[in-house]
C-alpha cells in the first residue's frame, strides 16, 4: 500500500468510539501531565513578560517548538513526514489557538489574572456543547455534575476562598475579550477528533502547530520587528525554553493525545487543575503555602476529576 493511499481521507465523517481500557487511562494520564505543564508556565512567563511583548514572545515559543516538534515527527517517522493535506484544517485549529493566545495576553493588560482565570474555567463546559455539535457527543448527567462541581472548586481556588471577591467579581472588556478566546480553545479539542484523516499524531501536531505560529506572527509582525532580541534578558530566552519544549509542542501532543482517545468535556476539564497546580508550584519554590480554605477549594476539583476520569464516557 502507498503512502498515499494510507492516509487518504474517509469518504464522511464517521464518530469514533471512545477509547477504553490502557488507551483510555493514557488519555486521562496525558491530559494530567498536560495540566502539570502548563501551569508550570505561569512563574515564568510572569518573570518574562516586562522584557518582552505578548505578541513577540509568542512568536519565538512557536519557532522553536516548531523545531522541537519537526524534529521529533523526523525522528519518529524515520524522516518520511506526510506533506499537510486539506491545510485548511491546520489553519483552521492554528487560528482558533491563536486567537487564544492572542486574547490571554491582551485580556491580562486589560483586567486582573484572577478575573480571567475564573472566565478559563468556563472552557470545560463550552468543550462539552462543541463536543454535541461537532461530534455528537452527549454528555451524561454525571459528566455535566462533574463538570460544575469541579468549576466551582477551580472558582474557589482563583478566589482564594473570598467571598467579598467572587462577589465583587465585575466582568469587563478584557474579560469579555478572553471568553472569545477561551470559545476558540474549547472548539479545539473537538475539532481535532473531527479533522483527523489517520494522519501521524506528530505530523498532525507539527502542522497544527505551523497553522498557529503563522497566525501568530502574521498578527505581531510589527511588534517582533521593533524587539531588541541582543538585548534581552536570560529570564526570557529560558522562559522561552520552556515553553517552546514543554507548552507549545509537548502540550499540543499531549492535547491532541487526548482529544483522540477521550471525550471533549473530559479533555479539558483538566485545565480546572491549573490552579491547583500552581498552589503547589508556589508553594515547593517558597513562596509560601495556600490557606486551609484554598487547599479544600482544590481537593474538591480534584475529587470531581477524579469521578469524571473514573465514570462512563459521553
Amino acid at each position: 500500500m502507498s503512502r498515499q493511499a494510507e492516509y487518504s481521507p474517509p469518504a464522511r465523517f464517521v464518530p469514533r468510539a471512545h477509547a477504553t481500557g490502557r488507551r483510555k487511562l493514557a488519555g486521562h494520564l496525558a491530559m494530567l501531565l498536560f495540566a502539570a505543564l502548563v501551569s508550570g508556565s505561569y512563574s515564568l512567563g510572569a518573570m518574562a513578560a516586562p522584557h518582552i511583548g505578548p505578541a513577540a514572545i509568542n512568536a519565538v515559543r512557536f519557532v522553536f517548538g516548531i523545531a522541537v516538534m519537526a524534529a521529533a515527527a523526523g525522528l519518529v517517522l524515520r524522516g518520511r513526514v506526510p506533506p499537510p493535506r486539506a491545510p485548511w484544517r491546520f489553519l483552521v485549529l492554528g487560528l482558533l489557538m491563536a486567537v487564544f493566545f492572542v486574547t490571554m495576553f491582551v485580556a491580562l493588560r486589560l483586567a486582573g489574572p484572577v478575573s480571567t482565570g475564573a472566565v478559563f474555567t468556563l472552557m470545560p463546559l463550552m468543550a462539552a456543547g462543541f463536543g454535541r455539535l461537532f461530534l455528537g457527543e452527549v454528555p451524561r448527567p454525571v459528566v455535566l455534575a462533574s463538570l460544575f462541581v469541579a468549576a466551582s472548586g477551580a472558582v474557589w481556588v482563583i478566589f482564594r476562598g473570598d467571598l467579598r471577591a467572587m462577589l465583587a467579581f465585575d466582568v469587563g472588556a478584557g474579560e469579555m475579550l478572553f471568553l472569545v478566546g477561551v470559545a476558540c480553545h474549547a472548539a479545539y479539542a473537538p475539532l481535532v477528533r473531527r479533522f483527523n484523516r489517520g494522519e501521524p499524531l506528530v505530523a498532525f501536531t507539527l502542522w497544527t502547530l505551523f497553522g498557529t505560529g503563522l497566525w501568530i506572527g502574521l498578527y505581531g509582525l510589527g511588534e517582533i520587528l521593533a524587539t531588541d532580541w541582543t538585548s534581552l534578558p536570560a529570564v526570557v530566552w529560558i522562559a522561552v525554553a520552556y515553553l517552546a519544549v514543554f507548552t507549545t509542542a509537548g502540550t499540543t501532543f499531549l492535547l491532541q493525545f487526548g482529544a483522540m482517545r477521550l471525550p471533549a468535556a473530559k479533555v479539558l476539564a483538566y485545565n480546572y487543575l491549573t490552579p491547583s497546580f500552581v498552589i503547589v508550584y508556589e508553594g515547593l519554590l517558597g513562596h509560601g503555602w495556600t490557606t486551609a480554605s484554598v487547599a479544600a477549594g482544590a481537593l474538591v476539583t480534584v475529587a470531581a476529576l477524579l469521578l469524571l476520569a473514573l465514570g462512563p464516557d459521553g
